[in-house]
């Protein structure tokens, strides 16, 4: 089934930034989001930085409601936007300092003016970050979303990020229970982040009645979608389809950057060069042996922590290319891809950031209706008349996951990579991947 307005389920990418946000791109506007949506295959967009004065004003020249609560754009009526904003919360709670990140999203420009309202009877400063830094505890967020909209969506943010999401082993909690107490039914899902995906989720027992979404954290317009979420229901039922799929956990699936890629997947030392799997801190314990303080502990020890359940790799499964599990039968599948312009890049043999990829990138995108479809449902065949045999052979065997994989750990981005250099091991997974929607 092909995502577009009238068909379901749809994809949404709900965590972005604009150019007011620190070191964002400055050509994050309305009109370069709905092209890079285009281009992307993206359905919804989230607004990002809803509560930054400058760019909530520009969206309400640029953006038109209807009454939906998802917002449109004049020249590009097929991609909607909704109404969301990253927060950042400083504070101390129980004898211990916090640092969460939370994604909200609201149904409406007043609902938005509402919560602006309320922030700055708090003294909190909107001026000064797209994504605003505030020393309001994460429950009283909450609730004060929930006074400016009783349909405000309220969820926690890169979930494992040790540094800023709610299981960060850094500066969260070791529950949502411990964060929200008496408002922790108000907490419909979370996002998995960079560095962890649906199955390291599926092992927290909290998760089991929460929906877990995926979204990009974009700060530039070509990574829009490098993670997203496909939404049970149709794009034309609004922000309500939206919020009763994810309350009522009827998100039909995820896309997700590969989490060895994120720069917290395993505990470890940069400075040191020391990185560790959760086997190597068992045996090894946490202590750096370079420099004799603790390790930064990675996502994957952290799952670890706080698991309540095994996940046995013998027990995934492979359903028309959609990873799900036996263990799991009720938790909607997910897939992991490769961004596009990664692929071209290595293919050609040039920086991903280059006028060469670019090129290359539209005339597949234009072509061919969209990345995502791109990478799951359009033939090999196809891909090489347009872009050759080098592009074609890339996304293959991103569909098969036989890819190079090296983990980030403590700040470092991982690497994947297409094609194998010398002394280099290869993880291949032979998954086949076929298309999203059936």
């Amino acid at each position: 089934m092909h995502a577009t307005i009238g068909w379901m389920p749809y994809i949404a990418d709900l965590h972005i930034h604009s150019r007011f946000s620190r070191a964002c791109s400055p050509q994050l506007n309305v009109s370069t989001l709905a092209q890079w949506a285009k281009y992307k295959g993206i359905n919804l967009l989230g607004t990002g930085d809803c509560l930054h004065p400058l760019w909530l004003s520009e969206l309400k020249i640029k953006l038109k409601e209807d009454g939906s609560g998802f917002l449109s754009f004049d020249s590009a009526q097929d991609i909607k936007f909704l109404l969301t904003v990253e927060v950042a919360s400083i504070y101390t709670h129980k004898g211990k300092g916090r640092r969460i990140h939370n994604l909200i999203f609201m149904p409406s420009f007043e609902a938005v003016e509402r919560f602006q309202k309320a922030l700055l009877s708090k003294r909190a400063t909107l001026a000064s970050d797209g994504r605003p830094i505030v020393g309001i505890p994460s429950k009283e967020l909450l609730y004060m979303a929930l006074e400016a909209s009783d349909k405000a969506l309220f969820i926690p943010a890169h979930i494992f990020t040790p540094w800023f999401g709610i299981y960060g082993s850094m500066s969260g909690y070791d529950s949502l229970a411990e964060c929200f107490e008496d408002l922790t039914d108000k907490i419909y899902g979370g996002e998995t982040g960079l560095s962890s995906d649906p199955g390291m989720n599926w092992r927290i027992k909290e998760l089991d009645n929460r929906s877990i979404v995926s979204f990009s954290d974009a700060h530039s317009l070509p990574n829009l979608g490098r993670e997203a979420t496909v939404i049970g229901g149709e794009l034309m039922d609004g922000f309500d389809g939206l919020w009763k799929a994810i309350k009522d956990q009827k998100v039909a699936g995820t896309i997700e950057f590969y989490p060895e890629e994120g720069k917290y997947h395993y505990t470890g030392h940069r400075n040191c060069g020391v990185k560790y799997t959760p086997d190597d801190t068992k045996a090894k314990g946490i202590t750096c042996p370079v420099c004799k303080r603790d390790l930064t502990e990675g996502v994957m020890e952290r799952v670890e922590t706080l698991a309540s359940r095994e996940f046995q790799n013998s027990n995934i499964k492979y359903q028309n290319g959609i990873i799900t599990s036996v263990e799991f039968p009720n938790r909607p599948g997910y897939r992991k891809l490769v961004p596009l312009n990664q692929i071209i890049a290595e293919a050609l043999g040039v920086a991903k950031t280059s006028q060469k990829v670019l090129v290359e990138y539209k005339k597949l995108v234009e072509n061919l209706e969209g990345e995502i479809k791109v990478l799951t449902k359009v033939s090999i065949d196809d891909i090489a008349k347009i872009s050759g045999e080098r592009v074609a052979e890339g996304v293959e065997k991103v569909r098969k996951g036989d890819l190079v994989i090296d983990p980030g750990y403590d700040g470092v981005y991982g690497v994947v990579k297409i094609w194998r250099e010398d002394g280099q091991e290869q993880k291949s997974e032979q998954v086949p991947q076929l298309g999203l929607f059936d």
